[in-house]
């Protein structure tokens, strides 16, 4: 008399029938599936006899579920990781998942992207554009303000101060005048075109001169001394104006006795100063 093969749970006969062998024990597809399968992590049902089970860690899913939670992408046979929640990811989407955000599409940042990256802040090489004209900066130069960034072209224009001579926007030194800005270059003399920044310099009627063209072209010619007359350089600081004619100071003076007449009483006689003196003499 044969031996019986039957299931280890039910015990029904196993002859000729389909069963599954697992720890050494015999059973029946049902008691298998009810019993011993294990239970997919991700659809919560048991895996069967005829289904093909994949494990990791202790955990178990069917072939079919095993996709990455992202992307949904088959992941038998690919490399793959256990995350969160006992989900699991392509390498792709985790290398995506894990990447830094670009400032300006919130998209991720993944190897290989030309990107930009300000004081922690990082933007893909087309996002990183002007606040004002929305033109790409990219790697190029910007000027921060706040949140916002501008190219050169558009921070010149919006915040850079305007020469008062030429109008165009003072991007990087410059000199100040009565309150105004001016390029250095632009602060020139009137007539030998040399620049005044740092320089002795005089402003007659908005124009302005190097002390060297001052006394040639403009200055009064002293009526004494017939030089320039100067005021405001060196000795001379005084004028003495009468009918059409100037002096320095120190130059009007009595023509017979040279006495210094300037705030003081004197006479003209043909042509010439003299104090009130003199011409009792003549």
């Amino acid at each position: 008399m044969s031996e019986r093969f039957d299931c280890h749970y039910c015990r029904d006969s196993l002859q000729g029938k389909k069963y599954v062998q697992k720890e050494g024990r015999h059973c029946c597809v049902k008691c298998f599936e009810k019993i011993c399968a294990n239970t997919c992590i991700e659809c919560k049902k048991p895996i069967g006899a005829d289904s093909k089970e994949l494990h990791f860690k202790n955990r178990y899913w069917h072939d079919s579920c095993f996709r990455c939670f992202k992307c949904y992408t088959s992941l038998v046979n690919e490399p793959f990781m256990l995350r969160e929640n006992n989900k699991v990811w392509c390498s792709n989407c985790t290398a995506t998942d894990e990447a830094p955000r670009c400032k300006g599409c919130f998209k991720p940042i993944i190897a290989g992207d030309q990107n930009v990256e300000y004081k922690k802040m990082v933007w893909h090489k087309d996002c990183f554009t002007c606040s004002q004209c929305k033109q790409v900066i990219g790697s190029g130069s910007f000027f921060p303000k706040g949140d916002e960034f501008y190219c050169v072209s558009c921070h010149e224009h919006k915040f850079a101060k305007t020469c008062a001579k030429c109008k165009n926007p003072i991007t990087s030194g410059g000199l100040t005048y009565q309150e105004q800005p001016w390029h250095s270059e632009c602060f020139i003399c009137s007539n030998c075109k040399k620049q005044l920044g740092g320089k002795r310099f005089t402003a007659v009627e908005d124009q302005f001169y190097c002390v060297e063209c001052y006394k040639e072209c403009v200055a009064k010619k002293c009526a004494g001394c017939k030089n320039p007359i100067t005021a405001g350089f060196g000795r001379g600081t005084s004028v003495v104006n009468y009918e059409d004619e100037s002096w320095h100071d120190y130059c009007f003076k009595c023509t017979k006795c040279a006495r210094g007449l300037a705030n003081k009483r004197f006479v003209c006689h043909n042509g010439k100063i003299y104090c009130a003196e003199c011409p009792k003499r003549l």
